[in-house]
């Protein structure tokens, strides 16, 4: 059977540019950092001050005043941005089978605001006053579960948590459900609510997190030599996942195809990624095989690129093992230079940013590369000022602490193929 063919017909952003997709591509062609100091976040005695949190959304569209008051923040980015998204897509859910749409949003740590305050409460008020609402909401499965209650999904609806690599996860699971016609429409992405301090606490343990407080702007700078850990971001990109006959029978604006993508692990350790990239490269491989294509039909690559000492070199490696000696003439750019980590969102933001790039022709820099790694000496990591470059296919990667691995390949949506 010939396999379904599946394009992205609408998208919905919560993020610290705004809800805007447009807006917020643009912050990112100008080269705009959203990190800055978290004044409003009470983080004691910790050494990182800094993150990109979620600016210009609101609950009341979306909630009630009391669900909105009781809710984790995890939920309602994703319920808003999947909101947004079907919106966006023109889908009307009262004349389409419900029962064959679904959506797979993930989130790596769930609704960690909940969890903290439930906690707080069992320890200075007692076992008895902890919420109600404490178990289901810190459930990775509920910014799915509520977006389909919401709207009445009754399709495939779960979630997907692979740490950093759990956006592309969850695009690869919705392709796939498509793909095989268990469904004709797919919401898919990711989501992190993870401006808490117990959050902080972890990444500050594990010193992982950059300690440049006294310039937030400039914090976030993978491949650079000075790098000193990445920036916590947060927010929520979802995606309108569509079998390409049924989009076209209902006149849908088709933003870009989802020709290709691909999982894999590294089986090496609980948050390092193998140096040596072997198992990365494979899964870009895979995924260009997925999307029948190869290494020279590949215009643009959004790279994975935390700003860690090890992950940024590894993928890089991994690149040079597939590319050869067409890397240097592939524009690559880290999206987190700007908008920090989105953790289980970072791959749903990239996304956006990939098929901008593929729907505008532009490229949106890297900033804060003053000193490159020799490694990276040659390529064009499109520093610091955006160019313009027509994109054909591109490759947006993403890779999870436990050696979870994820490519997705979006192309220039073409009727004739």
């Amino acid at each position: 059977m010939k396999k379904r063919r599946v394009v992205i017909t609408g998208v919905g952003l919560v993020s610290c540019f705004g809800s805007d997709p447009d807006t917020f591509f643009k912050a990112l062609c100008d080269g705009k950092s959203g990190v800055k100091l978290l004044d409003n976040l009470a983080l004691p005695n910790l050494a990182t001050q800094i993150g990109a949190p979620v600016q210009g959304f609101g609950l009341e569209p979306y909630f009630d005043k009391k669900e909105a008051r009781r809710i984790d923040p995890a939920i309602g980015f994703a319920v808003g941005a999947g909101w947004m998204a079907i919106d966006n897509a023109k889908l009307d859910l009262h004349l389409l089978d419900t029962r064959r749409i679904g959506a797979v949003i993930g989130s790596g740590i769930g609704g960690m605001k909940i969890f903290v305050e439930g906690v707080e409460a069992m320890v200075t008020k007692g076992l008895d006053r902890v919420s109600p609402f404490f178990v289901p909401f810190i459930l990775t499965n509920m910014p799915s579960a509520y977006l389909a209650m919401k709207r009445g999904l009754k399709g495939p609806v779960y979630s997907v948590s692979t740490a950093c690599a759990t956006s592309n996860h969850s695009f690869y699971h919705a392709l796939r459900h498509i793909e095989h016609g268990e469904a004709d429409v797919m919401l898919a992405g990711g989501v992190e609510a993870s401006m808490n301090v117990l959050c902080y606490s972890g990444f500050c343990a594990m010193r992982a997190l950059s300690r440049r407080n006294e310039s937030p702007t400039e914090a976030s700078r993978p491949w650079d030599k000075n790098r000193d850990g990445f920036v916590i971001g947060e927010g929520s990109a979802v995606f309108v996942f569509e079998e390409l006959e049924h989009a076209k029978k209902r006149g849908a604006n088709i933003l870009a195809e989802v020709t290709g993508a691909a999982i894999n692990c590294d089986a090496y350790h609980i948050t390092e990624p193998n140096p040596a990239g072997e198992e990365v490269a494979r899964c870009i491989e895979m995924a260009l095989d997925a999307a029948h294509l190869t290494i020279q039909d590949i215009d643009y690559i959004n790279a994975h690129a935390t700003s860690t000492l090890v992950g940024d070199l590894c993928e890089v490696r991994a690149l040079k093992k597939v590319f050869g000696s067409r890397l240097p003439h592939i524009p690559i750019s880290a999206t987190k230079s700007m908008i920090g980590h989105g953790l289980g969102a970072a791959s749903s933001l990239e996304a956006l940013a990939t098929i901008q790039s593929i729907r505008t022709g532009i490229v949106h820099p890297t900033i804060n590369l003053k000193q490159k790694e020799e490694e990276v000496e040659g390529l064009d990591l499109v520093e610091n000022q955006a160019k313009r470059h027509p994109v054909r296919h591109a490759i947006s990667n993403s890779f999870g602490f436990g050696g979870h691995n994820s490519v997705l390949v979006f192309s220039k949506y073409e009727n004739d193929k």
